[in-house]
Order: C-alpha cells, then sequence, then structure tokens
C-alpha cells in the first residue's frame, strides 16, 4: 500500500519507541509535574507537531540533506541545546504562582491561554530543535518505504500520520499520569517550588547532554 513495507513491524516498532523513556518523555514527564496536566498536554501536543513538520521534511528529502551536512547538524543541536537550558533556567528561578482556595477543585491548576500557547510552542521548537530526532527519521522511516515504490512522498507521510498518532496517544496519557502529582501538591508552594527547581535542573541537563552529543 503507497510502497509501505511491514507495516505491522513498523507499528510494533513505533509503539516500543514510544514506550521507551527518551527526551520527548521527560520533558512531557517535566512540564506535567511542574505546571499540570494541561500544560502536559499541551507540551505532547507541540511535540506532536514538531514531529509532522520532520514527517513533511523526510517526505520531500530536506531531512536527508540536513542529516548529511555537518554544519547545519551543528548549528541545530546547539540552538536545541541552549533553547532547553534557557527554559529549564526560567523553571529553575520561576516565582511560584499563588495557589488558589481548596474549593476550586481541578481549577487550582489551570493554565491561562496564553501559557498554553507558549506551552505548544515551547514543546514544537524542543522537537524541530533536536538533531536527534532528523537523524531518527531519516534512518527509521526509509526501512519501512519500498525502494522500487512510485509514492515515495505519499509513503513518507502516511507513515509520519501513523507515527504521530501513536505517539500523540501515549504522550497524552504519559501527560495525565505526571499531572496528577501536580494535583496532589497543587497547595503546597514549597514543595511546587522544589518540583520546579527539579524539573528545571533536569532541562538544563538535557540541554547540556544535547550539546554535547555526538551524531
Amino acid at each position: 500500500m503507497f510502497g509501505i513495507t511491514h507495516f505491522g513491524f513498523f507499528l510494533a516498532a513505533v509503539f516500543l519507541l514510544n514506550v521507551t523513556p527518551g527526551p520527548d518523555t521527560a520533558y512531557i514527564v517535566g512540564r506535567s509535574v511542574a505546571q499540570g496536566r494541561a500544560a502536559g498536554l499541551m507540551s505532547a501536543l507541540g511535540i506532536s507537531a514538531g514531529c509532522c513538520v520532520h514527517s513533511l521534511a523526510c517526505a520531500f528529502g530536506l531531512t536527508a540533506l540536513l542529516a548529511a551536512s555537518a554544519t547545519a547538524f551543528t548549528v541545530i543541536k546547539f540552538v536545541g541545546a541552549m533553547y532547553l537550558i534557557y527554559l529549564g533556567v526560567r523553571l529553575v528561578f520561576a516565582k511560584p504562582a499563588a495557589d488558589a482556595p481548596e474549593h476550586a477543585g481541578a481549577q487550582r491548576t489551570a493554565v491561562a491561554p496564553k501559557s498554553m500557547r507558549q506551552l505548544f510552542l515551547q514543546g514544537f521548537w524542543t522537537n524541530v530543535l533536536n538533531p536527534k530526532v532528523v537523524l531518527f527519521f531519516v534512518s527509521f522511516f526509509p526501512q519501512f518505504v519500498s525502494t522500487g515504490s512510485d509514492h515515495k512522498a505519499l509513503a513518507f507521510l502516511v507513515l509520519g500520520v501513523v507515527f504521530v498518532l501513536m505517539s500523540t496517544a501515549w504522550n497524552s496519557f504519559v501527560a495525565w499520569v505526571a499531572g496528577s502529582v501536580t494535583r496532589r501538591f497543587s497547595g503546597k508552594p514549597a514543595i511546587r517550588k522544589w518540583l520546579d527547581r527539579v524539573v528545571g535542573s533536569a532541562f538544563v541537563g538535557l540541554g547540556v547532554k544535547l550539546a554535547t552529543a555526538s551524531r
């Protein structure tokens, strides 16, 4: 179908890749723990949007060109690393938001619409600016596209859609589960501040790891 081969193996591989903790999972868990389920879900959607960009780039050959350029790889690596470090530092030094009264229920962890947009874009850029994701798409997807197919671009797009849907479902589940931590500590500013610092430090660590990573 559309030049796609071994589709069953593709589904199994994507499932295993999703349930294996990685940078995206760590980012979503961090956001969910620090700011709640809504923040985690918006971060997950932003990451999914980033995967859509990578899928389109892969379908039209841009990802392969980018992966082949050492300069482009290095630039994206350091920009992505600095962005993660920036987000981490902001969390570490952020002032804890004042908590609403207990009777406010689930609304006390609500995120403002503007913040929701920011969280979406932050998740988007952390994914788009990760060169490891570029290398993943250029090395993983071609294994499931027939070399003799006349519809390679369409095959990449179909695989990309399936990958994004499966990833979004899993990441949303992760955000929902991790967000329960914030709901438990929403009335305890000292613990929330401690969680922010831990999560922020984790983001900084991810940024440093990305900056020092090689191909």
